[in-house]
């Protein structure tokens, strides 16, 4: 009787739509101000909105924040930090420098750290990654460096930029995490306008983003429909909530992935 074996053969690869599972809220409450509800705790960035006209609709005393994270030191990413953490408990993660000045004001609980920098809270694990910007106070004292965060949790990842320009260090962070979404800022002259968005897009290997820091005040005014074109044009899909509003990440993830599939064959 012949020996018989078998051989596994791979066909080349094909594109597939794979959807990811992710059920993250992302809760938007103008400019550069949002939460993201994951694993029942809520996490909370940049805080600016009783100073926000747009967002006068929003009932400040009923916010609530497990962990409030912090960009940078500007007023219109810090306004309502201290208040905020007063009012929730949160845990304050920022640079060093804006934890001190939180501290100063009477917040309690905090966790200062600094770009490329990581930790693990228990609940989530962050990682801090460079942001090309500036960053101070309003008296204009300094404010530590500007930063983003790459946000790891058990219902998928997402990185918040925070406000910057365009820059190359952005293609490191693939490496560093597969991403379900990305928060990334699109009002242009202070930040990226929606065509460096959507090359940092590129770069960070994602295909979701929700836009903010846009609209607030004159100089940042977008065209929606255009900004929304410019991301779809490139493959990608830009959402932009309303203030208020809560969207659930796990109705808007999807990817096309590679693959190559395997199957037997007797020789």
């Amino acid at each position: 009787m012949p020996f018989l074996s078998r051989r596994c053969i791979f066909e080349p690869a094909a594109k597939v739509c794979i959807k990811i599972i992710c059920y993250m809220k992302l809760t938007y409450y103008g400019h550069s101000c949002f939460s993201v509800e994951t694993g029942g705790k809520v996490l909370l960035f940049d805080p600016f909105i009783r100073p926000n006209e747009l967002a006068s609709g929003i009932d400040f005393s009923a916010i609530k924040a497990d962990y409030i994270l912090v960009s940078h030191g500007h007023s219109d990413h810090t306004a309502d930090l201290v208040d905020l953490a007063l009012q929730t408990n949160a845990l304050v993660i920022s640079s060093f420098e804006i934890t001190e000045w939180a501290a100063g004001q009477g917040v309690k609980r905090y966790h200062p750290m600094n770009t490329g920098g990581k930790w693990d809270f228990g609940d989530f694990k962050v990682k801090t990654v460079v942001a090309q910007h500036s960053s101070s106070f309003g008296d204009g004292t300094y404010a530590g460096n500007p930063m983003g965060f790459i946000i790891y949790t058990g219902e998928g990842n997402f990185y918040y930029s925070g406000d910057t320009a365009l820059t190359f260090d952005m293609q490191l962070i693939p490496g560093w995490a597969k991403l379900n979404f990305a928060i990334l800022p699109i009002g242009d002259n202070f930040t990226m306008d929606t065509r460096d968005a959507v090359k940092c897009m590129k770069m960070i290997d994602c295909s979701v983003a929700v836009g903010v820091h846009y609209d607030t005040f004159g100089y940042i005014k977008i065209d929606h429909d255009k900004a929304k074109k410019d991301f779809e044009d490139a493959g990608c899909s830009l959402l932009l909530p309303a203030i208020g509003e809560t969207i659930n990440m796990g109705d808007e993830i999807k990817t096309l992935e590679s693959i190559r599939i395997p199957f037997w064959r007797k020789i």
